[in-house]
């Protein structure tokens, strides 16, 4: 899957790099939105060449339900912006958009895994902090399938909060994970119904560079 973004790189050069950082930069800012409509502190998106973006929240999440919508929001607005490419591609036939739609569907389905600091990790929260396990075991077929840089150091950065599970908890962190079931329907109901929308979404949009 990762080869075919690396294809489209080669295929379009320049055009492909500036839709591609579009695409991130609006996931980013699916962020930014939903965590200004719940009234969190946020700065401006930060670009890291060759890894991504983030946004940097001045202020932590009170609770795994205000984590959760600030986790999915990316994923949300992100799934638009592929969304908008694939509609170019039938508009226009260019191929160009239909290859940055699949990118598009592709990088938000993987953030989506329930694994660290991914968007999934965080949407999971309001659902079963267990969930990380599977995440883990994601990140870990996907590097025994194809090893890069990347993925190892998702791994990394994600074994100290999997390890918090195996731990007692304070008071005040059993407050934070407490979800009234409605929430937790909600969150459920949109994580997986988004990954499925980004799972078909890239087998219509894929097309050969």
């Amino acid at each position: 899957m990762f080869l075919s973004i690396w294809l489209y790189a080669m295929a379009w050069g320049w055009w492909f790099a500036l839709g591609f950082v579009l695409l991130i930069f609006v996931h980013e800012c699916g962020h930014l939105l939903a965590a200004k409509r719940i009234g969190l502190k946020v700065g401006a998106p930060v670009f890291i060449p060759f890894m991504g973006a983030f946004i940097a929240l001045k202020e932590a999440p009170r609770n795994a339900w205000i984590e959760a919508q600030v986790g999915i929001g990316g994923p949300l607005l992100g799934t638009v912006g592929a969304v908008l490419c694939f509609g170019l591609f039938y508009a226009t036939g260019n191929p160009l958009f239909a290859a940055l739609a699949y990118t598009g569907f592709l990088l938000n389905l993987f953030n989506l895994a329930p694994v660290g600091f991914l968007d999934g990790g965080r949407i999971v929260t309001a659902l079963s902090p267990w969930l990380w396990l599977v995440g883990i075991v994601i990140i870990a077929l996907l590097m025994f399938l194809h090893f890069n840089f990347l993925l190892f150091l998702i791994f990394i950065v994600s074994l100290p909060r999997l390890f918090s599970l195996f731990r007692k908890k304070t008071a005040e962190e059993i407050r934070y994970f407490e979800v009234t079931p409605a929430q937790r329907w909600i969150i459920g109901t949109l994580y997986f119904a988004l990954a499925g929308g980004l799972a078909l979404g890239m087998k219509l949009a894929h097309v050969r560079p």
